[in-house]
């Protein structure tokens, strides 16, 4: 991905609306939602919501279907792939840098809550 794409979907994303339906697009898979019902989970106006939706096409962030009178929205997963792919992609100067499971676990007792085990 280049860096100027980078950029433009991560601008588009800095703002709440976007970011809230963006996740409630990734949440929704492959099968996307309606306009009317991304409005509808996120109590937004039909001119606001639409707004929103082609500052994150323009992005590539969403892909709009029309499908008769509607219009159904999925997050374009392969340009979100490739977004996490370019941020990541110096990690760690290629190392595994995730956190071992185990190792977590073994620095707080059972039940006990992560919060609380790393406050010690």
């Amino acid at each position: 991905m280049e860096t100027s794409r980078a950029i433009e979907a991560l601008a588009a994303l800095a703002q709440e609306t976007r970011l809230a339906v963006f996740r409630l697009l990734v949440e929704a898979g492959p099968e996307g939602r309606s306009a009317g019902s991304i409005g509808d989970a996120l109590g937004l106006a039909p001119a606001t919501l639409s707004f929103h939706l082609a500052q994150m096409a323009r992005a590539g962030l969403v892909q709009p279907n029309p499908q008769g009178r509607f219009v159904i929205y999925s997050a374009d997963f392969q340009n979100m792939n490739q977004l996490v792919a370019f941020l990541t992609e110096n990690c760690c100067g290629g190392q595994d840098c995730a956190p071992a499971p185990h190792r977590v676990a073994m620095e707080r007792k059972p039940h006990e809550t992560y919060a609380r085990a790393r406050r010690r």
